[in-house]
């Protein structure tokens, strides 16, 4: 079943503009939040700039969605805007990933480059089997580019792979994100490093 692209009215007419409500579990993530930073490979010494906007929070599921805009990646696409899904360690899912190429020694390996899971977990030979995002100040997530925005169709560029996935670490009290991009084919661990941006947006639509 294809997802569907929220529109500005599902995002919701009911919610002003403005900072989320004090109760939301993450004040600096909810649908309309931007972050900026860049994505840097080490092969070529050079990093890119990028911008994420957040279009559906959904905690209870476990679920995100979002565009991400990278500059300069390509020379067909100089702005190359991706949709985005993602999914939140804890209740629903783990932090194996079991597909994507994917395997434990992998998972390991890219979740051990964040600190915050070093911290969490300074001596787990194995991946966690429970993870308690609510009672934490850190999301892990993984990030899994869909298609182009705005068409849907293209679902593969020459330079630039959807194949592979983000390991993501947001932190909640910063509103920061890490992450590391795999793609058994590509670079590893080229490095995502994003900061919330301060501006009014929509309200946190938690369902």
């Amino acid at each position: 079943q294809g997802f569907k692209l929220p529109n500005k009215m599902e995002l919701s007419e009911e919610h002003a503009l403005g900072p989320p409500p004090r109760e939301c579990l993450c004040p600096t993530l909810f649908p309309g939040a931007t972050f900026k930073g860049t994505q840097s490979s080490d092969s070529n010494n050079r990093a890119y700039e990028v911008s994420v906007q957040i279009r559906q929070v959904d905690l209870e599921a476990s679920t995100l969605s979002g565009d991400l805009k990278i500059l300069g990646l390509t020379d067909q696409y100089p702005e190359l805007t991706t949709f985005f899904e993602a999914e939140i360690v804890g209740d629903q899912f783990s932090f194996a990933t079991h597909r994507w190429n994917a395997t434990l020694d992998i998972d390991q390996q890219h979740w051990r480059r964040f600190a915050a899971f070093q911290q969490l977990f300074p001596d787990d030979a194995h991946l966690p089997q429970v993870y308690n995002f609510r009672a934490n100040d850190f999301l892990f997530m993984r990030w899994k580019e869909q298609f182009l925005v705005p068409d849907p169709t293209i679902r593969s560029i020459k330079g630039a792979s959807f194949a592979g996935f983000y390991y993501v670490c947001f932190c909640r009290s910063k509103g920061t994100i890490d992450g590391f991009y795999f793609h058994n084919a590509s670079e590893w661990f080229q490095s995502l490093r994003l900061t919330f941006q301060p501006e009014p947006r929509m309200a946190c639509s938690l369902r």
